[in-house]
């Protein structure tokens, strides 16, 4: 059902791929954050605590609750529960900017991505505890064949028409049918738009803003997973030190 049109660089790979990028390659900005995002044992550890700490507070929202059915799970999907590093990776390697997505599609046909450590122990113990999970990515709804194949390959929990919302509406407003009959009790996922519809489309300084104002919410009811490979923030200037430089040899 899922076919491999093209060899994936591999992590292996891209760890040589920047030497061969040429220096006036506007990509090249993205290979640090994507090694981090891909190679590193922090960002699993980053990923597994956030899967943790939704698991503890899945199993607090059940707690007396008949019907766990009237209980709903959101999340995202891409760098939530499945990883497209792989075809960042090729991209930088070839110089292509990736957030162009114009590779997304292919991609979406024909990728493989892997999981993300702890998404699947996690969708599983919900769909066991019988919650509601509904999964809201703004992969193509016209392609929504191939990606509920991939979700499904994967071996995904409550994979169908009705739990699979792609992109049509803004997420708010796919959230929004989500609630008209669930409770929602845990929003996952890794852009701040994955939450509020306040972060959508605004500038760096008011979503920093929100994220204040809604400090009660993150780790509560909403749970962000790190992603260094692309969002909004990818081009804002850098804060540095305005004291001159020294450079001094340690002792």
């Amino acid at each position: 059902m899922l076919t491999t049109t093209r060899a994936l660089l591999t992590g292996a790979a891209l760890l040589a791929a920047p030497a061969a990028l040429a220096q006036d390659c506007d990509v090249s900005q993205f290979t640090m954050g994507l090694r981090f995002q891909q190679q590193s044992a922090e960002v699993r550890a980053l990923q597994l605590q956030a899967w943790n700490l939704a698991t503890l507070r899945l199993d607090q929202a059940v707690e007396g609750v008949e019907d766990r059915a009237s209980l709903a799970v959101v999340t995202d999907l891409d760098e939530t529960v499945i990883d497209n590093t792989a075809l960042l990776a090729r991209d930088l390697a070839d110089c292509h900017m990736y957030d162009a997505w114009d590779t997304w599609l292919p991609w979406e046909r024909d990728g493989i991505p892997a999981m993300i450590p702890g998404a699947m122990e996690f969708l599983t113990h919900a769909d066991e505890l019988g919650v509601t999970i509904r999964y809201i990515s703004d992969r193509s709804d016209e392609q929504k064949v191939d990606t509920m194949a991939t979700l499904t390959a994967l071996g995904l929990p409550q994979i169908s028409e009705d739990s699979v919302l792609l992109l049509g509406p803004p997420k708010v407003d796919r959230r929004a049918i989500v609630a008209e009959d669930h409770q929602i009790v845990l929003l996952l996922g890794d852009t701040l738009h994955d939450f509020y519809g306040r972060f959508r489309r605004t500038p760096l300084d008011e979503q920093r803003a929100t994220v204040a104002e809604e400090a009660a919410k993150w780790g509560a009811e909403w749970i962000v997973f790190p992603n260094a490979s692309y969002g909004t923030w990818s081009e804002a200037p850098l804060t540095a030190w305005s004291a001159p430089q020294l450079i001094e040899p340690w002792e």
